[in-house]
């Protein structure tokens, strides 16, 4: 890990500078207006496809929801989008997924439809398909390549195919025919003048097969860095990698909690023998909570998806702040049952960052306390994450 003065943002400089002069409050600003800039980093991506595609199916499923629940984008046999229509992710606001028109419509022909859709507000564009990619899928390529955007082609349907080709097929195998499938839309779109595609081949009803996965670590890999996070966080849990890169991401700013909690006048933890911000800590928990999908609208939804009892998931939590209501009572409960010796040893990484932010040494033990305490409250809670998406999938959990 990179703690070189440099490799931190410009807050974190300005926070040093505050505290060198002993203006503690300035540095509290400092850290909290980055942590603000943090979570709320705008990302806008943009579905579109023909009639029928399935795109609007897709919309619900990435933002975790079906498609018969309130706030899902309608879906159809006709075009049901007649507009370019937002669809905020239910839990990161920050976040919003756009269901653009079907292309080539008699409304918007494909020349009008990038101006129609005002696509310089789209950090990019999934085009979407349900079996070969047509004219004006690629005449939509071509216009959002020449504007300098990225755009992914995604397969859509794939479980309808599989379950198609099984029953049709003596000698069914579903890895040669996934290979026929996405080497078909390759040929089609080479023959319309690209070079090197890449095609996704996607079922929005089992997004943890087949090529999801890969679409995540492909956009994740050629956003803007400050972006990174605000997709992460959106994605179903849908493999444990998920799951382990969003407990990196929030691991990677308890630094910054920590230093904040050092900072203001806390509420004395009797345990902890020194003050700590638990009003900040439940803010922070509860991100963990909804980041990791364990709130009770989070587990209803994929109980519903995935058809596994609600009570079957909820059976392999452990942690006392999942499902619950997140108070400083709470807290103050968990932590005052949680052994000192257990928050020392998640705290001691901590300690390299107190010279870092140059925090006085009488600040020291809340920022060591708060980062063992949200450390800790962390790893349990994706361990619950993990064994909640084992579940989720019909598997003996192994957390």
């Amino acid at each position: 890990m990179d703690d070189s003065f440099d490799s931190y943002p410009e807050e974190f400089k300005e926070c040093k500078e505050a505290l060198m002069n002993n203006d503690t409050a300035a540095a509290a600003a400092k850290i909290q207006k980055y942590l603000e800039k943090q979570d709320n980093i705008p990302l806008n991506i943009a579905i579109t496809g023909e009639c029928g595609s399935g795109k609007s199916t897709f919309v619900n499923a990435i933002r975790g929801i079906k498609n018969s629940d309130d706030g899902a984008a309608p879906t159809g046999c006709v075009e049901t989008t007649i507009e370019v229509t937002a669809y905020p992710h239910p839990n990161y606001p920050n976040v919003t997924f756009w269901d653009l028109p079907g292309i080539g419509t008699t409304r918007f022909p494909a020349h009008q439809y990038l101006k129609h859709v005002k696509f310089e507000k789209f950090d990019f564009f999934i085009i979407i398909s349900a079996d070969r990619f047509r004219e004006n899928d690629v005449k939509l390529a071509q216009k959002i390549q020449k504007m300098k955007k990225k755009f992914y082609f995604v397969r859509s349907k794939i479980d309808h195919n599989i379950r198609d080709e099984r029953r049709s097929q003596r000698n069914f195998n579903e890895e040669m025919t996934l290979k026929r499938m996405r080497d078909n839309c390759i040929q089609g779109l080479q023959q319309q003048g690209f070079e090197d595609p890449q095609v996704f081949l996607v079922s929005s009803f089992d997004l943890h097969l087949y090529d999801f996965s890969l679409l995540h670590e492909t956009l994740e890999r050629e956003l803007p860095a400050h972006k990174r996070d605000a997709l992460l966080f959106t994605m179903p849990n849908i493999n444990r990698e998920i799951i382990i890169k969003k407990k990196k991401a929030f691991q990677a700013k308890i630094k910054y909690f920590a230093c904040l909690s050092a900072l203001v006048a806390g509420v004395p933890v009797p345990v902890l023998s020194t003050t700590v911000d638990l009003g900040m800590m439940v803010t922070v928990v509860l991100k963990y909570v909804l980041g990791f999908g364990l709130d009770k609208p989070s587990l209803q939804r994929l109980a519903d998806r995935t058809g596994v009892p609600y009570e079957n998931l909820v059976a392999v939590i452990k942690s006392p702040l999942a499902l619950k209501k997140i108070n400083v009572d709470r807290l103050l409960k968990v932590i005052s049952q949680v052994t000192v010796a257990g928050l020392l040893m998640v705290a001691e990484e901590g300690t390299r960052f107190i010279p870092l932010f140059g925090i006085p040494i009488t600040m020291a033990l809340s920022f060591t306390a708060t980062y063992g305490i949200l450390s800790f409250f962390l790893n349990s809670l994706a361990e619950d994450a993990q064994r909640v998406f084992e579940k989720s999938l019909g598997l003996e959990t192994s957390v």
